[in-house]
């Protein structure tokens, strides 16, 4: 089991720091099998979804690491997928949002541009200010004035 150290950043963002002091910033922890083994087989992956640190069970993490990664997992498993941006939200920082979700409309305030990240070509991931993640899977799938609002920020 290598040793590491994960904490949040004054922006929010989770940060690894290796045992030789590589510090990763943004780093999703991602679980192989959430529902079968949850304890089991967990990676740490940068933000374009490469894998920096395997994790062969939660049990082996010292305690205070062990419960930041626990939160985040839990704060990960939370998320809302946006189906359609429903404003235009101000250019000045924070901009506030109103989404429709799939679990129902809400409005949040995303502090800068970097709290807007493209996962891939066509997935996007917004962290509010207050940590929460919400997801667009496709943006392909957006209606055209949700896509035009996406690219302002990315």
């Amino acid at each position: 089991m290598p040793n590491f150290t994960l904490f949040r950043d004054s922006r929010r963002r989770l940060v690894l720091t290796t045992e030789s002091g590589q510090q990763f910033v943004d780093v999703d922890p991602v679980r192989a099998f959430p529902i079968s083994d949850p304890r089991r087989s967990i990676s740490i992956c940068d933000r374009q979804g490469r894998e920096i640190l395997s994790i062969d069970s939660l049990d082996d993490v010292p305690d205070g690491t062990r419960r930041t990664l626990e939160a985040e997992l839990a704060e990960r498993e939370f998320v809302p997928v946006i189906l359609k941006v429903l404003n235009t939200p101000a250019r000045s920082e924070p901009a506030t949002w109103h989404v429709e979700t799939d679990r129902g409309v809400t409005t949040f305030e995303v502090e800068n541009e970097d709290s807007v990240h493209r996962r891939d070509p066509h997935r996007i991931s917004i962290i509010d200010s207050r940590g929460i993640r919400y997801e667009i899977p496709d943006t392909r799938e957006l209606d055209s004035h949700s896509r035009h609002v996406l690219d302002r920020f990315l």
